[in-house]
């Protein structure tokens, strides 16, 4: 006999929310509502302060199909409304998930979470954690991200070292985390664009830019590793702008090699850049987990890439790229100059192949759900 259906509450962002977050809490309500379990999405009216997030918040657009059952009541400068969902929640569902990306949020977790227990006790509540700590965090982050996992019945991360990390914070007397691989939630693109034959001579970051992404190693990298006529673009929001990493790119004279495209990159965008590239590099210190190895290789582009975090999971090392150690110049430089040998860039080039998302995302919701 098949188990019944589990009713689901998702508290997190979707559209008109930009990035991958709200990719993830949208595809991870399809599923779930494809698997017979009744899901909506509780979505944010203001998710952050405009001045904690300098970026660009939401789109247009939406870069994939909207969930329907998605209602946006939540705002940060509202805690009453915090509570009014979790009591609302607590009537119509039977597991809520609460979605962490920054301790920012955490306030308002906290919020659903008391209107849940006010109202009953055995509707489960789950911390969803796509980053369990910032990779640049304040020592109240740690406060906040403790006060949350020690209250919620389970914790759920996407990688083993961030599941230690919630350990330490969750404490030895309650549940261990749940580890659940990150699955593909890629954005719609129209597909890639037929490729050209021949080298492009030319390499792609994409992403927000934020010191713990490396794109200063990269540019070092470039300039003591790379062919010279080999170039680069930066795509991507610029945290801080591009001042410091366009002086880094001068002093190292690769500043008429380097080209830094602020700003966010909407998904019509994505095939044209892939299409000028022969790879692209993620040159991150620390990662916890990324959809941009998928997204390359989803338009057939190899992938350089550091072993931080899940990335090398990703990436089959002389097959569809090349990895080099994290925060490495020197290792770096030779994984760039190994990846332009005669005929390298071609040989990686054919030997990407687009990621089957089914097993990932089967996993991953039977984890959810059995959390």
């Amino acid at each position: 006999m098949s188990a019944a259906p589990t009713r689901v509450a998702l508290v997190g962002p979707a559209h008109p929310y930009k990035g991958g977050g709200a990719r993830h809490t949208t595809e991870l309500a399809h599923r779930l509502r494809a698997l017979g379990h009744p899901t909506a999405i509780e979505s944010w009216r203001a998710q952050y302060p405009a001045a904690l997030y300098p970026g660009r918040q939401t789109i247009t657009d939406p870069e994939g199909e909207p969930y329907p059952d998605t209602r946006h009541d939540l705002a940060w400068y509202r805690p009453d409304g915090w509570w009014r969902t979790g009591r609302r929640l607590a009537d119509t569902t039977d597991l809520v998930a609460l979605t962490l990306f920054s301790p920012v949020q955490v306030p308002a977790y906290l919020g659903v979470l008391a209107g849940v227990r006010s109202r009953r006790a055995d509707t489960r509540v789950v911390a969803l954690c796509h980053n369990v700590l910032p990779h640049e965090r304040r020592a109240v982050d740690v406060s906040l991200t403790r006060a949350l996992l020690r209250r919620v019945d389970a914790v759920v991360t996407h990688s083993p070292d961030q599941a230690l990390l919630a350990e330490g914070l969750r404490g030895a007397a309650r549940s261990r985390p749940v580890v659940a691989q990150m699955p593909p939630h890629l954005p719609e693109t129209g597909g890639p664009r037929p490729a050209a034959p021949g080298e492009r001579r030319h390499l792609l970051f994409l992403g927000i830019v934020r010191p713990y992404k490396g794109v200063d190693v990269l540019l070092r990298a470039l300039a003591a590793g790379a062919p010279e006529d080999v170039t680069l673009t930066v795509a991507g929001e610029f945290w801080g702008g591009s001042g410091e990493l366009a002086e880094l790119a001068g002093e190292l004279g690769v500043a008429d090699r380097v080209r830094f495209r602020e700003g966010y990159v909407p998904a019509a965008d994505l095939p044209g850049l892939f299409a000028e590239a022969d790879a692209v590099v993620l040159p991150y210190r620390t990662a916890t987990a990324t959809q941009n190895v998928w997204l390359a290789h989803e338009h057939g582009v190899p992938v350089v890439a550091t072993r931080a975090g899940t990335l090398a999971d990703h990436v089959r090392d002389g097959v569809d790229g090349l990895l080099c150690a994290p925060d490495d110049v020197a290792d770096l430089a030779r994984a760039l100059k190994e990846f332009y040998a005669p005929g390298e860039p071609e040989r990686l080039r054919s030997g990407v192949r687009p990621v089957d998302a089914a097993p990932y995302w089967r996993a991953y919701t039977e984890r959810l759900l059995g959390a």
